[in-house]
């Protein structure tokens, strides 16, 4: 594959380019609601409903929104939601972690079209995007011919300063090293005209949970999500807020404290690289963690200790993280099954109970919900956010 037929698919949704203010406004209504009549997006909108009529025509005639069936049962005329077109934007989204790769296709309804994993080592700049450059071939070929001037870009997940964490030695440690000066932008044109996206993949996650999971029922909260490393994220005002340099709710280099009272961060002492690493003591592959389906019982036995240990400084870093901002919740999530996370959120709660809270208010601790798809999910999610929805913080970042 030299990427030939990739090139000559440009994205084509923008007709009239970027969208104005008014129309990204009933656009993240929709996308927040799913299903809209016209006279509630005028009231909740402010705007008048001569002027919602022509953005609604607009972005009908654009392909992005489409009617939905009457609801009947009322007194008057029946009333006609509006909703996202699924088909109306398609995006590419890329994760890059220290095990393993995804590779899916996004539709505007948050639904997941098509999705590629791969699973290595380390992540070789080399191997990646061979693994990009092949999978979007193969993800836009599943696609008909009329649906393929819909993707509007590719987002790429990926860890802060990813040639920083790894403990390879010699000639492979050169090699990974070489992501430092790596461009994104300039790997993926060599095989792609589509426009790039690149986010802090933890960041992304926050993203996903936001626009497709439990995000929606709090307007401020702290978000952590647990890969091979844990990171996080940050929502202010209902939006994700990324900080000027894009590395806001970097949550993971919170400060702890290790057994014999050494300095610390959470990534250290709150990953699920230190159950890979208890696995591999005793003998185990830890490969099993990132196989899909997902599956951990054969391992319980060494979950069950991790689990508690993480519980713990996830109890201490919420309230840490609560006394610079009273975020009203904390989102838990990670690259686990669900019955992990669960108790990993149970388990939170009640040493969270015991912490020392004078001075605070106590957020409520909550299971996010997207799951081990979140970080390509709210990578492939960028593309999307920034042409078409609305950020409620966009005049922050520039404080």
């Amino acid at each position: 594959m030299d990427g030939t037929g990739i090139k000559e698919r440009r994205a084509g949704v923008n007709q009239r380019g970027v969208r104005d203010h008014n129309e990204r406004l009933i656009l993240s209504t929709l996308q927040r609601y799913r299903a809209v009549p016209a006279a509630d997006l005028a009231r909740s909108s402010g705007l008048s409903k001569p002027t919602v009529s022509t953005i609604l025509r607009n972005l009908e005639v654009d392909g992005l929104v489409r009617r939905g069936d009457p609801v009947r049962g009322r007194v008057g005329k029946p009333s006609i939601p509006i909703e996202l077109d699924p088909d109306g934007v398609l995006s590419v989204g890329l994760k890059i972690g220290r095990r393993s790769a995804d590779l899916l296709l996004l539709d505007f309804a948050g639904n997941v079209r098509a999705q590629l994993h791969s699973i290595y080592d380390y992540p070789m700049p080399d191997a990646v995007f061979g693994f990009l450059r092949d999978g979007l071939q193969t993800l836009l070929s599943t696609l008909p011919d009329t649906l393929r001037n819909r993707v509007c870009g590719i987002g790429i997940g990926a860890p802060f300063e990813l040639w920083k964490w790894h403990d390879l030695v010699g000639v492979a440690a050169e090699r990974f090293r070489a992501w430092k000066d790596v461009n994104f932008t300039a790997e993926v044109a060599a095989f792609s005209d589509l426009p790039v996206y690149v986010v802090n993949d933890a960041t992304a996650a926050c993203q996903a949970e936001l626009l497709y999971g439990r995000g929606k029922e709090f307007r401020d909260y702290a978000y952590f999500f647990i890969g091979s490393f844990i990171g996080g994220g940050v929502v202010l005002n209902g939006t994700v807020f990324e900080g000027n340099r894009g590395n806001a709710g970097a949550l993971g280099s919170m400060r702890s404290t290790g057994p014999l009272g050494e300095a610390q961060q959470l990534i250290d002492v709150a990953s699920i690289h230190l159950l890979e690493a208890r696995l591999t003591e005793v003998g185990i592959d830890p490969e099993v963690l990132w196989k899909l389906p997902q599956d951990w019982s054969s391992v319980s036995r060494h979950v069950e200790t991790w689990v508690g240990q993480t519980a713990q400084e996830l109890a201490k870093a919420s309230l840490s993280i609560c006394s610079v901002i009273d975020f009203e919740a904390i989102l838990i999530d990670g690259a686990f099954p669900t019955e992990v996370r669960d108790e990993l959120v149970e388990r939170t709660r009640r040493y969270l109970m015991n912490q020392d809270k004078r001075g605070l208010i106590e957020p409520q601790i909550e299971a996010g919900n997207v799951g081990y798809n979140a970080r390509s999910i709210g990578a492939a999610s960028s593309p999307i956010f920034s042409q078409f929805l609305l950020n409620t913080n966009a005049g922050l970042a520039a404080i």
